[in-house]
């Protein structure tokens, strides 16, 4: 357990997830979270364009599960030169290097063999983008030092572990006016894609409430990741420790700084059982204090008075899911475990679908007609060539690919990313402060603004385009 003393505990913006339980108390009642001042000079981020990249030139930090299947997706992106690869172990590098090598583009410079051998990377003065695929507690050291070397730079999920994190890279990505961007892949999945697309033209009316989750049962992957640094964490700490491809979706329906913010939220977990149990029987190994809940639920507001829940469940035999749902006053969307929407009829005028006089929201719309909508509601994004290329390419299903594209076809024609800093804080923020919730008997935690004030200057998410 932390054994911060409560002046050092807030100070640190919670930078102990087990921490000690808080009498520190905002004029509404809810626990106090600090949002430190902008340094003088500073401004936000917020549809941050940079000068558009006829070729971008990549870096890529971390070669081990995630890292080389996005080597591989960039051979297949046009306007890109992958310039380095690294990784701690040389042999992963030399690895990536026949993935270029094989789809018979140059070689990369290769970097590795030390703890530092990183920063080399960032040092160069002909990269444009370093792209971070390493183990959690490496992210932010990473992206910083990218950032004051001049380089954009695009980090793995979650890219950022607590308070402290989250503020250092707000503010250096601030500082610099680079972009710091997260690589949240489920805002571009197919139904995601669409659902948005229909949120945004008002089929499911006003937007009240959105869930997401990360039910996925990891007995078969624990050994995986590299000196056990995965399970090491859930061991450590408690809280919801992976939120973002629930919140992503969810955030973007909600126009969150855009328009809306989070105000509080509070979590509570289940006891823990699943994991240390397991780690027993596969390995014969008792992992002691155990932090890690074996279902941990979040409960968000909004300014604008809507909700949204999170739960996170790593450890027990369930089907995968990520619980992607909407609640609208005219309509209701949700993937899991079926794709469907419900909708009233009045919402659904085309003559496609008049024939069909029984669309009351109080069931899933017929398969022909959930056919329909999600071809007209198909997402400007996701032309049909880059659906067939994504679907080719692969990568969760494309995507991935879909991810890297727009990445790409941003930084090359001078547009805002699709997510930047802020959201990269907000949706790794459930980490942290779902643990304080949870360490203060499921009390009410503040969720600070991150942008510090300019939340509402945006109205609504939107994709950026070439006009």
């Amino acid at each position: 357990m932390c054994t911060l003393s409560m002046a050092a505990f807030m100070l640190s913006g919670i930078s102990c997830q087990s921490a000690k339980k808080s009498d520190q108390v905002s004029s509404k009642g809810l626990i106090a979270v600090e949002t430190p001042q902008r340094p003088v000079g500073q401004k936000d981020v917020l549809q941050l364009t940079t000068p558009a990249m006829k070729v971008v030139r990549v870096g890529f930090i971390g070669l081990g599960m995630r890292g080389p299947a996005a080597v591989k997706r960039f051979t297949y992106l046009d306007g890109v030169e992958v310039k380095a690869l690294c990784d701690l172990d040389m042999s992963r590098a030399e690895k990536a290097q026949k993935i270029l090598t094989d789809a018979k583009l140059p070689e990369a410079t290769l970097y590795g063999g030390s703890e530092d051998a990183w920063k080399k990377l960032c040092e160069r003065d002909d990269i444009d983008l370093v792209y971070i695929a390493t183990d959690w507690l490496h992210h932010e050291p990473m992206m910083i030092y990218a950032m004051e070397h001049g380089k954009n730079v695009v980090c793995e999920v979650p890219s950022v572990l607590n308070m402290d994190e989250i503020w250092n890279v707000i503010n250096t990505a601030e500082r610099t006016q680079l972009h710091c961007m997260m690589l949240e892949n489920c805002v571009y999945d197919f139904f995601e894609l669409t659902t948005l697309n229909m949120a945004q033209k008002g089929v499911f009316g006003e937007v009240l409430h959105a869930e997401g989750s990360y039910i996925h049962c990891l007995e078969p992957y624990w050994d995986s990741y590299a000196n056990d640094w995965r399970l090491k964490y859930n061991t450590d700490h408690r809280g919801d420790v992976y939120a973002t491809h629930g919140m992503g979706p969810a955030c973007q329906l909600l126009d969150i700084h855009r328009g809306d913010k989070m105000n509080f939220l509070t979590s509570m977990d289940t006891k823990v059982a699943g994991i240390p149990a397991f780690v027993k029987k596969d390995r014969g190994v008792d992992l002691k204090d155990f932090q890690n809940g074996d279902m941990t639920t979040t409960m968000i507001r909004t300014e604008k008075g809507k909700t949204i829940l999170i739960q996170h469940d790593v450890a027990n035999p369930r089907p995968y899911s990520r619980m992607y749902s909407l609640t609208g006053t005219k309509g209701y969307a949700s993937k899991y475990p079926t794709p469907g929407y419900a909708i009233e009829g009045s919402q659904l005028k085309d003559d496609d679908v008049k024939k069909y006089d029984d669309l009351s929201g109080h069931s899933f719309v017929p398969e022909a007609v959930q056919k329909i909508l999600m071809e007209k509601y198909r997402s400007p994004i996701m032309t049909l060539e880059l659906e067939a290329k994504a679907k080719e390419v692969g990568g969760h299903g494309g995507m991935d690919f879909i991810m890297d594209y727009r990445l790409i076809y941003c930084l090359q024609n001078g547009l805002p990313l699709d997510m930047d800093v802020y959201d990269m804080a907000e949706w790794c923020s459930v980490a942290p402060l779902s643990a304080l919730s949870i360490e203060n008997n499921s009390n009410a935690v503040e969720v600070p603004d991150f942008t510090r004030g300019a939340w509402d200057r945006i109205h609504g998410f939107r994709h950026a385009f070439v006009k």
